[in-house]
């Protein structure tokens, strides 16, 4: 059989050919035997028997004259995203057992054209870190260098594509866990406008910061999995009401869109980065430039408090989300406890993690009274005032360039014992979130020890079409 159907094609490419005629269940075996293969740690669940019944679908759908624009596509699901009969854990033994009763909007609109769960990728658990080392499961391994970190929280989706086994990974994103792993394993990274894809099925993290993207290898297949999945939900009232139709097909010619475009670039993100990034981002705006594009230099005053910000109300947030996992209604219980304190005390104590019951224990200081004004209500108007330097800077650009992580890949364990540091891995990305606004994370270069370094595109709201553009040019100006 042609190799575009096998799974280290791109998704676009394996669509084509299954549309043509070619069989969607080979592609899915040829996943599913990487999956089995991996020795990454990105892969914590094989669906073997639900996938070949997915492709067998699939085929028969595309016999009967359909054409799927995702037919026969691998997909893997980060594990916090519900697939009906699914384990779905966050990567946290609070939620041991717990099997999904029904489908995240997202993934069921990605099945309706055609892709095909083959695997559940592992995560940091409940999405809280930067390293894809608070995992119940364990560490997920880089691809390019497995002593290093592969990024997170979404590590697995991002080694996952970066490695071959699947083309299209599913992540969310609540401060850089799509866009910070993608730039760390060389993969495309996309973190939509916040409400573009429907949250309804997503495990919650930071409700008004979350958001779920795609993994790919190219932009034009993170473009095509955001139209399938962007788009009213009534389970989601967060979900903007907003026809997906308006995400249009890129340009043949992705270059063509670079001539006389704005490009804004914050020179206060120059300071302070690995050489190696440094230049990357230096080339990219020399080659950016000499296809047209008119470089403006932009402010974000308030930037330099997103990463406060960010810890005082995502935490505050997560504070909220997790009290319902308490031992009582499903997920881990203490087999020691007697009473009903004792229940809710041990089995929380037990079920989460480290770094989960450090951001529990600081988002109910924030939200406690007397304490509530001070810190979580401040930090709402700074995140307002965040949101405004946004709409100025775009005010002046039509796109902003520049770095998603401050360095590369670091060593695994290496920042695990100073969470201020891992914290400042999302230095970059974690304003994108507060103010709603997209970004996307597109490889560009290399260190010398050939790890993985992307530059980070971001526009206005509902501007992600215009991003994926320019995405795309970059891409092709590598």
């Amino acid at each position: 059989m042609s190799t575009s159907t096998n799974s280290s094609a791109t998704a676009i490419a394996i669509a084509t050919a299954v549309n043509a005629g070619q069989s969607a269940t080979v592609a899915v075996k040829i996943a599913l035997a990487k999956a089995k293969a991996d020795t990454l740690n990105a892969i914590i669940g094989v669906h073997e028997t639900r996938a070949l019944a997915a492709a067998a679908r699939v085929d028969a759908r595309i016999a009967a004259g359909e054409r799927l624009p995702l037919a026969g596509v691998p997909l893997a699901l980060k594990d916090n995203l519900l697939a009906e009969g699914l384990p779905a854990t966050a990567c946290s033994r609070v939620l041991t057992g717990f099997i999904a009763p029904y489908t995240a909007t997202a993934v069921a609109r990605l099945e309706a054209a055609g892709a095909v769960i083959v695997a559940t990728t592992n995560m940091d658990e409940f999405a809280m870190g930067s390293s894809n080392e608070t995992s119940v499961r364990g560490p997920v391994r880089n691809p390019i260098d497995p002593s290093r970190i592969p990024g997170g929280s979404s590590g697995g989706s991002a080694a996952a594509v970066a490695a071959g086994i699947v083309p299209l990974a599913l992540g969310s994103d609540t401060g850089g866990s799509i866009r910070q792993p993608a730039s760390l394993c060389g993969v495309v990274g996309l973190k939509p406008t916040y409400g573009t894809i429907s949250r309804y099925g997503l495990i919650a993290f930071g409700s008004s910061m979350d958001q779920i993207g795609p993994f790919a290898t190219t932009v034009a297949d993170a473009a095509l999995a955001l139209r399938v999945m962007a788009g009213k939900d009534s389970n989601d009232s967060t979900c903007a009401d907003r026809d997906p139709v308006g995400l249009e097909v890129l340009p043949a010619d992705p270059v063509s869109v670079l001539k006389g475009l704005r490009v804004g670039f914050v020179a206060e993100h120059e300071a302070g980065l690995a050489p190696a990034v440094k230049a990357c981002l230096d080339d990219a705006k020399k080659r950016l430039a000499a296809a047209g594009v008119i470089l403006v230099p932009v402010t974000l005053p308030h930037e330099r408090y997103a990463v406060a910000v960010y810890y005082v109300l995502a935490t505050g947030e997560a504070a909220s989300n997790l009290s319902r996992f308490d031992g009582i209604r499903y997920g881990h219980r203490s087999p020691t406890a007697q009473t009903l304190g004792e229940v809710y005390g041990r089995s929380r104590a037990e079920g989460f993690g480290a770094e989960v019951q450090r951001r529990i224990m600081l988002g109910t200081y924030v939200l406690s009274t007397g304490y509530y004004d001070a810190y979580y209500k401040k930090a709402q108007q700074v995140r307002r005032k965040i949101a405004d330097d946004y709409a100025t800077a775009f005010a002046a650009c039509d796109v902003l360039l520049g770095p998603v992580s401050p360095t590369t890949a670091f060593k695994l364990g290496e920042k695990l014992a100073d969470p201020l540091q891992m914290y400042l891995s999302d230095v970059f990305t974690i304003a994108t979130n507060l103010a709603g606004v997209p970004g996307v994370s597109v490889p560009f270069g290399q260190d010398s020890q050939g790890l993985p370094i992307g530059m980070q595109l971001q526009a206005p709201m509902w501007a992600d079409n215009r991003m994926l553009a320019v995405g795309a040019a970059l891409q092709a100006l590598r």
